[in-house]
């Protein structure tokens, strides 16, 4: 008898987050969605990942998978060449899908042949006694996953909307026809970088398909102590402007237009965190952005550099 494949495979891909990953794992236990399959990717973690995920192997709908190569983006096409199910609906290992998560990604998909990316609304977590500092706006709460579109289905029509990757799906014919996740892109160990999401949604626009926000897609994600430091976020929009200025020379848009694009963004930044100065969230969130610039700014130097000598 020929086991039938699920309709959705959920896709943990983790490195070294031992605390939340059994709350992110029972959350897809819990789904009130009957058919489909839960993959870990453990991406060379240390700690005591892998105790974690065997705990709970006695339920069938569980895989578990260890990649040596590290870098999430590497992970994520492990975990779908792995996956049975033509949705992939990725769940990060420190956050918590509520239950009808898994349905309403797939019944968005299966209302629309052309959706090829599709995501929900996301909350934070804080735990451990940490509220959100009085420096923190809703702007940088992004950079902690927080993504709210409203209470209604948006069609994205632009890569700044685009889901978080926390809780995001895609379709894996349109994974396949892009050829996967770019491994330039995505964090990898401790460097921050990102926009892999952006450059996703960018692809599926340019070639006809959609994407999509779901509010009912709602998972709720945890806020890491070391998260809430200043230096954590500066460090975040540094690795940002790198991560743009490398979604940019894999889009072909490289070139020293990024010279005047990011010139005019970082004078535009500090401006901004001069004229509000006093309001020490949105003088922060300036800063932050202009700190990316320069790391944008370096980047591209080292890109024309580059192209130059070759």
């Amino acid at each position: 008898m020929v086991t039938p494949k699920p309709l959705v495979s959920a896709i943990i891909c983790t490195h070294n987050r031992d605390r939340y990953l059994g709350l992110a794992i029972d959350s897809l236990l819990a789904q009130d969605f009957a058919d489909f399959e839960i993959i870990i990717v453990d991406n060379a973690s240390t700690d005591q990942t892998r105790s974690v995920v065997e705990s709970r192997l006695k339920d069938e709908r569980l895989r578990y998978i260890y990649e040596s190569e590290l870098g999430l983006s590497v992970a994520r096409n492990t975990g779908a060449k792995l996956a049975y199910g033509e949705i992939l609906a990725y769940l990060d290992d420190d956050a918590i899908a509520s239950p009808h998560w898994l349905k309403t990604i797939y019944n968005a998909y299966r209302g629309n042949p052309r959706l090829a990316i599709a995501g929900g609304k996301v909350t934070l977590i804080w735990t451990d006694g940490i509220t959100a500092p009085e420096w923190l706006s809703d702007g940088l709460a992004g950079n902690l996953g927080a993504y709210d579109l409203g209470d209604t289905v948006v069609k994205i029509d632009r890569p700044g909307l685009t889901p978080r990757g926390l809780n995001y799906s895609i379709r894996k014919s349109f994974l396949d026809q892009i050829g996967g996740f770019d491994p330039n892109l995505g964090r990898v160990g401790k460097n921050l970088l990102s926009n892999e999401e952006l450059h996703m949604t960018n692809l599926a626009l340019q070639t006809d398909w959609e994407v999509a926000y779901l509010p009912t897609a709602h998972v709720a994600h945890h806020v890491a102590p070391e998260r809430v430091k200043r230096q954590w976020f500066l460090d975040r929009g540094w690795w940002q402007g790198i991560s743009e200025c490398y979604r940019e020379q894999i889009a072909g848009e490289a070139g020293f237009g990024q010279f005047r694009r990011g010139g005019e963004r970082l004078i535009r930044g500090l401006y901004k965190s001069i004229k509000l100065a006093a309001d020490p969230a949105q003088r922060f969130e300036n800063l932050v952005y202009s700190y990316g610039q320069i790391g944008y700014l370096i980047k591209a130097l080292q890109g024309m550099v580059s192209l130059k000598r070759s």
